[in-house]
């Protein structure tokens, strides 16, 4: 899977461009669409993955088929298969009540938006933040592959043990 990573809006959130196939999957499109296009190409978007609701990871969701849209909502901890993709979705609230990580096993990548960067956690401060919530959804993670990749929604990409 190629991994492109577009960094956007204000607040310099990551928009990742998931490639396989010619397929594209485009995780949080925070802002400034024609940047996420260009990243896209002419290839064919499967989905949109959102990993919570804030303004900088949405703010150009409007601009994508709302069927093809994976959201808190529309959700279940589970796997699934979109096209070539193959990822699980695990709840992991606490920055937000709808926080929602995608693992790719396969890859061994987790796309966890605000839930854990690097050397960091996500506030837990904001409207729907819960510090004991963040703290239970890192045990949950902790189960996981400590080489797992964590690409988080700013910052540099980092690792699960590392963080541990």
């Amino acid at each position: 899977m190629k991994i492109t990573k577009v960094v956007v809006g204000t607040l310099e959130e990551n928009c990742y461009v998931l490639e396989k196939d010619r397929k594209v999957i485009v995780v949080d499109p925070g802002d400034e669409y024609n940047k996420i296009k260009k990243a896209v190409g002419f290839k064919k978007v499967v989905g949109v993955l959102i990993t919570h609701n804030h303004f900088d990871h949405v703010g150009a969701l409007d601009k994508f088929d709302q069927s093809i849209v994976y959201k808190y909502d529309n959700l279940e901890e589970k796997e699934y298969n979109i096209g070539p993709f193959n990822f699980e979705v695990i709840f992991t609230p606490g920055h937000t009540e709808d926080s929602v990580s995608y693992y790719f096993k396969e890859d061994n990548i987790l796309f966890d938006g605000d839930f854990v960067f690097r050397l960091a956690i996500g506030r837990c401060d904001l409207e729907g933040g819960d510090y004991k919530e963040i703290l239970n959804s890192i045990d949950k993670i902790k189960k996981y592959p400590k080489d797992m990749t964590i690409c988080p929604g700013h910052g540099d990409h980092t690792e699960l043990g590392y963080e541990i």
